[in-house]
């Protein structure tokens, strides 16, 4: 993870959004389920006991506010944290009774019983089933999955965030160049092609020196003149007379 490198304020902005939602659903939803009649005992709104502190309120506010975090952020690293808390914040939703109970030995903080299970005789209906996930297991294990996703979207260094921080990596100073990142055109000397250093003006056609005296020119009639250099090719065969003599038979 590279955590020299800003993000986008969009990259958690989903993560963000979804985890703000299911805080304010985990740390409300036990206060106003009565209302209809859905939750834990007591079968009361808005009526606080330690067990809706505990399991309910601290993770769901812990929750809120990593996704605030990851809603606003563009440092690498708070994200991350952010999402690390989200994710367990969620773990406790799923744990935090058991854990409390069996591991803590505080049997005093509970959560209560499930309305649904009321005049049921003990049955598992399935009211209860639901009240048991919407209220604690399935929203923890949604609470995880997108702290999760925020970990793992902010760790990685997206092309376009290499490219856009190029900026923080140049060097300043007396060392790189100037503090302040800009230059002036005065550092940098300009050349430009055929220019007479003297008075800085172009040279008009004509000035240019000439190329001519440099080699040897040939005219056209010293090019078929001039003897050659090589030795004269000899045919492999004798060449016939071009005439006849008298004496050749006919």
């Amino acid at each position: 993870m590279n955590s020299q490198v800003t993000i986008a304020r969009s990259r958690g902005a989903v993560s963000g959004g979804a985890l703000i939602l299911l805080g304010l659903w985990g740390g409300l939803a036990p206060f106003v389920g009565p209302y209809f009649h859905f939750g834990y005992t007591p079968d009361k709104a808005w009526a606080w006991t330690s067990g809706r502190l505990y399991y309910s309120v601290i993770p769901g506010a812990v929750a809120l506010v990593a996704g605030a975090l990851l809603a606003v952020t563009r440092s690498r690293v708070l994200g991350v944290t952010a999402g690390t808390l989200a994710a367990l914040a969620g773990g406790w939703f799923v744990l935090g009774s058991g854990i409390t109970y069996y591991l803590l030995k505080h049997a005093s903080i509970t959560t209560g019983v499930p309305l649904g299970s009321a005049g049921s005789a003990g049955a598992y209906t399935v009211k209860m089933y639901l009240e048991v996930l919407a209220l604690y297991g399935a929203l923890g294990a949604v609470i995880i999955f997108f702290g999760a996703l925020a970990c793992g979207r902010l760790s990685l260094v997206a092309a376009s965030d290499a490219s856009g921080a190029s900026s923080y990596y140049a060097p300043t100073g007396s060392a790189g160049g100037p503090a302040d990142g800009t230059y002036t055109t005065g550092q940098f000397p300009s050349v430009t092609p055929y220019q007479d250093t003297d008075s800085g003006q172009f040279p008009v056609a004509g000035e240019f020196p000439s190329a001519a005296g440099q080699f040897p020119t040939t005219t056209s009639s010293e090019q078929f003149t001039r003897p050659s250099v090589f030795p004269p090719r000899r045919l492999p065969f004798r060449e016939p007379p071009t005439e006849l003599p008298d004496n050749a038979p006919e």
